[in-house]
């Protein structure tokens, strides 16, 4: 009996000349190796920058595979050196630099979204990268053991959910699940996850999700923090280091959760977003999930759910204690 092909993973680099200095002790030079770079920098990302998909192969993460618009199938890719940067929001963005070894050409890998013509000042440069698999580079959501409510109100962890479960979901009612994926990945940097814990916003348990996945805030009337009385906050922007914090270290299974339609459902009895499916987040996943998108969902797009997108800015200002629930003196 054959065996069965592996399939490949996604990521999307950029040529490392294209994230270069545009003011500091290096300005003008491109992305370097570590020992090369000066803390304070400040860099920006190319306008006329093009991201480049690199396939990985799965069984072994640092080589090139079939169809990468990078190298030939089996070119080693060679990890040089991490960075963490800031971005204008206070936001800490981490960056690897690559080697396609076989042409020595530099390429580097945000591991949280990057814009272009956006200063991001250089914290910190080490040439040991850490234990990263480039294979596991995929941006998913909740983390095992978050219970998710189904469709008649019992609620499941998500490890044990299946593609065809009926999840119950707030605008549309029942609607069957259609794609679970789950990536392990090192809890460090942008992938830490940010947990909320148990009582928050009226959660059950903690909830332990990704910096990026969002949550669904409904305030209307005097209680109503923005334009609209939906709201949509990153899971990261509601971070005051007592009841929200980020938890560095280890090691992390992320799961993401795909529908026909992008809905709000329910995790650990809080409304929050399911993924997001669109060419951004498609790039991000591995090639099996992806097809398997592309094949159930033809478009390829989902509609964005309505809401305010609520940053930082916003909750500095109102103060997360308009957010959480009112908790009693111990």
């Amino acid at each position: 009996m054959p065996t069965p092909t592996v399939p490949a993973q996604t990521v999307h680099v950029f040529d490392a000349d294209q994230f270069w200095v545009t003011s500091g002790a290096n300005q003008g030079d491109g992305l370097d190796l570590a020992g090369l770079c000066e803390p304070g920098d400040t860099y920006q990302l190319d306008r006329a920058a093009i991201p480049l998909r690199m396939m990985l192969s799965t069984e072994d993460g640092q080589r090139v595979a079939p169809g990468s618009q990078i190298g030939l199938p089996g070119d080693r890719i060679g990890l040089l050196s991490r960075y963490v940067l800031m971005a204008p929001e206070g936001d800490k963005v981490d960056l690897l630099l690559l080697e396609h070894e076989p042409s020595q050409q530099l390429f580097a890998l945000p591991l949280s979204p990057i814009a272009p013509r956006v200063d991001y000042t250089l914290l910190e440069a080490t040439e040991d990268p850490g234990d990263v698999r480039l294979a596991d580079l995929v941006c998913v959501a909740f983390t095992t053991g978050t219970m998710i409510t189904l469709a008649g109100g019992a609620q499941r962890p998500i490890e044990s959910l299946s593609p065809g479960d009926r999840i119950l979901t707030r605008d549309n009612g029942p609607q069957p699940l259609r794609v679970v994926s789950k990536a392990t990945m090192r809890g460090l940097g942008s992938f830490a996850p940010v947990v909320i814990s148990a009582g928050t916003l009226g959660n059950e348990g903690d909830l332990i999700v990704s910096p990026h996945h969002r949550v669904f805030l409904y305030r209307r009337g005097e209680a109503r923090l923005g334009t609209t009385s939906e709201i949509l906050v990153q899971a990261k922007h509601l971070v005051d280091d007592e009841h929200v914090w980020r938890r560095e270290g280890g090691y992390v299974d992320y799961y993401a959760l795909v529908f026909d339609h992008h809905e709000i459902i329910y995790a650990e009895g809080v409304p929050v977003e399911s993924l997001l499916v669109s060419e951004t987040t498609l790039n991000m996943m591995p090639e099996e999930l992806t097809a398997e998108i592309r094949d159930r969902m033809p478009d390829l797009v989902h509609k964005p759910h309505f809401g305010t997108e609520a940053g930082r800015e916003m909750l500095d200002k109102i103060g997360r204690a308009a957010i959480f629930h009112k908790r009693g003196k111990p």
